[in-house]
This record gives C-alpha cells, structure tokens and sequence, in this order.
C-alpha cells in the first residue's frame, strides 16, 4: 500500500488504463463520481493508495465501520464483472468485481457484489455480498 497517490500521469491503480489524473484523481480529490462503477474503481484506488478520507466519503454513514482502517495488503490489480443499475441517472446499483491483493507466494482474489446508493447527489457504499 502507497500512503501517497499515483502522479496525474501515471496509470490509474483502477486498472483502466487512463492516467490517474482522468480517472480516479479527481474523486479522490472531492469531485463526486458519476456512476456506482465510478465510485467502486475510486474506493479499490483508495485502498491501493491508503486513502481513509475517500473511503469515509464515499461509505454510507449506517453501515461504515467508526474506525475505519485500512489493511496494510498491496492490491495488484482490479476486473470489474458486471454492473447493475448505477447509472449517472440511477438512485441504486450494484457492482460485481474482483480485486487481486499480494500475499506470500502468490495473489489472493477478493470477489464482491456491492450495493451502493445515492446520497446527498453522491455515490456511497452500503455493503456487499460475496
């Protein structure tokens, strides 16, 4: 885990292949996402970069933790397997995903199906289904 975001320029942890400055720089930096696709891709950048203040930001105030840290894993990479909804006009929508972390030996693979909602104009979190 970086504890300092990816230069405007380099590729964006999201796996997007945009430079970070394009894709999930402006949403760490405040700028709401448009879609839940969006806002799930700046959450696992988030993780990848050790970003606890847009993982507060963009997590439902019912269901976030009140100490929210964040594991000390190197992610690796991310593959978004549908989408649900969550669209720039949507109140709902769900992201199915996996993300690669590094473990000794190999990779391990976190699968996801997250449910997010629109609060406030904004993309948040709410919980997720393995």
């Amino acid at each position: 885990m970086s504890s300092t975001p990816p230069a405007p320029t380099d590729p964006c942890p999201c796996g997007t292949a945009r430079p970070y400055g394009a894709c999930c720089g402006p949403y760490l930096a405040g700028e709401p996402a448009p879609t839940a696709e969006a806002t799930m891709r700046s959450r696992y950048t988030a993780y990848a970069v050790g970003d606890v203040g847009h993982l507060v930001r963009t997590w439902h105030p019912r269901t976030r933790p009140t100490d929210l840290r964040i594991p000390t894993l190197e992610w690796v990479g991310l593959r978004v397997l549908g989408t649900e909804a969550g669209g720039p006009d949507d109140a709902s929508g769900t992201v199915e995903f996996e993300a690669r972390h590094l473990v000794l030996g190999g990779t391990e693979v976190l699968h996801e199906v997250s449910d997010f909602v629109r609060r406030g104009g904004r993309w948040v979190y709410v919980d997720a289904r393995a």
